[in-house]
């Protein structure tokens, strides 16, 4: 398996990781299987998070023999100091670890929830005490918001990144630049634009062509798995491209890309949130957490919409919104 500098860390990482999201909707037994044939085929980085379930117990349990040839990385929402350490002692727990690789600041979406996390009682400060008492060895972030990230990653404070980027959502390119010149490690999640690409291949081929550390494609079958590690060192052709152009064309129009553009909804629609889950229950077969989460969301809903089209006209990707928040309530809401 080819390996990446994981930027300033030194850590060198398989180019193609294992997502931790897929594998929380099939069997302990399965999952473990999968995980483990992943690490025997080369993969050496795994992803996963507190809010992913049981993703975490199942990479605990597969990674009893493996500790020492894998690096780990989870991830928590929290805003507190307090919430932050409660996560990292849980995230510990789950994987059955004494000291986790990488932690990150999870979906950070606005700049309201980073500033909070940077305050003395913030979740920073937290990471900070478990990375000097040796709980934690590195201190990452995620987002979906690129101008979010182009900002944190010139402040020293994060070790890597991570965020989308695939022949879709290719405004990362800046981002992988900008990494680059600060030593950060680039971490891809999304490489298959939340599975709307079905040319596997070409997509992940065609994310390799650049300079990223590593690729975190979610698994959840051993047949996944050998072919996503076949891909590397593989050249993408031509018929590869048309393929990848044809498939662009289709869901260009379909698929958000979280840029938070649409926000804030005149009638406080989580716009964003709501194509997020909506993916989770269509593209990654996962309709009961995505209907559990859905419920949460319930003080404001797309029948909340008044049809003003503010959305649409803020939309970079003129995704006909008002349509497609309106079929995902009739999913998620059923």
């Amino acid at each position: 398996m080819f390996k990446k500098r994981l930027g300033r860390t030194g850590l060198m990482v398989s180019v193609i990781g294992f997502g931790g999201i897929p594998i929380q909707r099939v069997s302990v037994e399965d999952a473990v299987q999968v995980i483990r044939k992943a690490l025997q085929l080369g993969v050496n980085f795994i992803d996963t998070a507190r809010v992913y379930t049981d993703s975490e117990l199942k990479i605990g349990l597969a990674l009893n023999d493996y500790k020492n040839r894998c690096i780990i990385a989870s991830k928590s929402r929290a805003l507190t100091k307090l919430e932050m350490e409660n996560d990292i002692k849980l995230s510990l727990s789950n994987l059955r670890l004494k000291q986790i690789d990488l932690y990150q600041l999870h979906n950070v979406s606005d700049f309201e929830s980073y500033n909070r996390m940077l305050q003395p009682d913030g979740a920073i400060a937290a990471l900070k005490e478990a990375q000097e008492t040796g709980l934690i060895k590195y201190i990452g972030i995620t987002s979906h918001v690129h101008s979010l990230l182009k900002k944190v990653i010139v402040t020293g404070l994060f070790d890597t990144v991570q965020f989308p980027f695939n022949p879709l959502e290719t405004d990362g390119l800046e981002l992988i630049k900008s990494a680059k010149d600060y030593d950060v490690g680039t971490i891809i999640m999304k490489p298959l634009a939340g599975g709307a690409f079905y040319n596997v291949g070409a997509a992940l081929k065609w994310i390799l062509q650049h300079d990223v550390s590593v690729v975190i494609p979610g698994m959840d079958t051993i047949q996944q798995v050998e072919y996503n590690l076949s891909i590397p060192g593989s050249t993408l052709t031509d018929e590869e491209v048309k393929a990848l152009n044809q498939e662009l064309k289709m869901i260009d129009k379909q698929v958000c890309r979280r840029c938070e553009y649409c926000q804030p909804c005149p009638q406080g629609i989580k716009i964003p949130v709501i194509l997020l889950l909506d993916a989770y229950y269509q593209r990654y077969r996962l309709p009961g957490w995505a209907k559990d989460r859905y419920k949460s969301l319930v003080d404001v809903t797309p029948e909340n919409c008044t049809e003003c089209g503010v959305c649409e006209e803020k939309c970079p990707y003129k995704l006909p919104i008002r349509k497609l928040i309106k079929e995902a309530h009739q999913r998620l809401s059923s």
